[in-house]
């Protein structure tokens, strides 16, 4: 996505990076990039050592709090669901990268709805707080000043592993009504995400 769109970031941060893999993945990638990952859990320090000698700086923080830098790209991969107030967060960080990648699960659905077991376990064993839709994730992006360059699906829906028939007999349905239209199949069926590159309008 980055290089689709000419950008070649000198300095990269990740705001909420885990255990700094996608990170280390850059490392190659962008060789002389300063790379900056911080993230609120203790936990994921313990991970961070296998990255040592890479020269990615990891730290246990909030962003906002600690961070007073200017990247060229920040990434917010897998966050905003979990942020009490997803419009004040967002808000916080204009000015702070020239351009934001985000990745968001579409959890949102008709079918997620009829079921309800999906969102109870994506709330009680994963910690998302806000359910979206593609149009919910765009909306609130603009709602908080941010003006998206490009959105599209990751084809998650299709690229875990089905082990069995029936499995897969019971993607069908999904499959073709991604094929008829890509966001009618994620509003209808679910189990996509979202890969957006945006850019402040403030």
């Amino acid at each position: 996505m980055l290089e689709r769109h000419g950008l070649k970031p000198c300095g990269i941060v990740d705001v909420g990076c885990g255990a700094g893999g996608v990170l280390a993945g850059l490392r190659q990638k962008y060789p002389l990039a300063d790379l900056v990952g911080y993230d609120i859990a203790q936990d994921a320090a313990k991970f961070w050592i296998a990255y040592e000698g890479q020269n990615i700086t990891l730290r246990v923080g909030n962003f906002l709090e600690q961070g007073t830098d200017r990247f060229d790209v920040m990434l917010l991969l897998d966050v905003i669901e979990h942020i009490v107030d997803p419009f004040g967060f967002l808000t916080a960080l204009h000015g702070r990268a020239d351009h934001y990648v985000i990745h968001l699960p579409l959890d949102l659905s008709a079918s997620s709805v009829l079921r309800e077991a999906p969102l109870l376990y994506s709330r009680h064993k994963v910690g998302h707080i806000h359910y979206f839709t593609k149009g919910l994730a765009l909306s609130l992006l603009e709602e908080c000043s941010f003006e998206v360059i490009e959105a599209r699906y990751t084809g998650a829906a299709f690229s875990t592993p089905q082990k069995s028939w029936h499995t897969r007999l019971a993607m069908l349905p999904r499959y073709l009504a991604y094929r008829i239209h890509r966001d009618l199949g994620a509003r209808l069926f679910g189990g996509q995400t979202l890969l957006l590159l945006a850019k402040s309008r403030a």
